[in-house]
């Protein structure tokens, strides 16, 4: 019953009609977000597209310049040089065939996956584990790679992945109501702005429909996608 006064007096405090500019959906999440947890704040964006073809997929990586809040564990498909490389970076799993038995095994205690392109071999007979889970390794984001200091670095500072669904949405958490409004509002253009960006080359019309903000247990606010946005 508290949690549920508690959403219907933070919506109360959201006009549904208006479209919020950055600065002010920012404020408004912050002070709506009153739970005894960090909550985290996600962003939420409609597109003009439709995912089953192949020339209209929206898929990418982006990082936030103020990190995402929460401790990230990164596996690395190496050997070698490449291996010790990882370690250095601060990599939390490094390995080959002994990662693979690892894995098969349940262990999946990470939130990103690494390889360099020669473990490919290794990492594709995991597909049916790390695939479902948004793990596998791919070139086209980067953690398919020889450079994996940077590839581990990324992953740390608070690099992350974006999909868009079936219906034409990418949502992703983009911070902690714990962080300033700078810092939030400063992810939030990243995120967004990578979105627009990532406009494929099959995206007739209107590209993005809508964007909302909102805290975990928070209501979602409009937000004017233009206020947003690094040209």
């Amino acid at each position: 019953m508290t949690q549920g006064k508690r959403y219907k007096t933070a919506a109360a405090s959201v006009d549904r009609d208006k479209v919020y500019s950055l600065d002010e959906a920012v404020k408004l999440v912050k002070a709506n977000a009153k739970s005894k947890f960090d909550e985290t704040i996600e962003v939420a964006m409609n597109l003009g597209i439709d995912p089953r073809h192949a020339d209209q997929a929206v898929r990418g990586m982006v990082e936030l310049p103020s990190g995402t809040g929460k401790t990230v564990r990164v596996a690395v498909f190496a050997r070698g040089a490449k291996a010790e490389e990882a370690k250095a970076a601060g990599a939390d799993l490094v390995g080959a065939e002994d990662l693979a038995e690892k894995i098969n095994g349940g262990e999946m205690n990470f939130d990103r996956c690494v390889a360099t392109p020669d473990m490919m071999g290794i990492v594709g007979r995991l597909g049916k584990v790390l695939g479902p889970r948004g793990l596998m390794p791919n070139p086209k984001l980067g953690t398919v790679t020889q450079d994996v200091t940077a590839a581990v670095k990324a992953a740390k500072a608070g690099s992350i992945e974006f999909r868009a669904e079936k219906a034409g949405i990418v949502h992703a958490g983009v911070g902690k109501a714990s962080f300033s409004e700078d810092a939030i509002a400063a992810n939030v253009k990243a995120f967004v702005t990578a979105i627009s960006r990532a406009k494929p080359s099959g995206a007739k019309g209107t590209f993005i429909k809508k964007v909302s903000i909102s805290s975990t247990m928070g209501p979602g606010i409009k937000l004017d996608p233009a206020s947003a946005i690094v040209v």
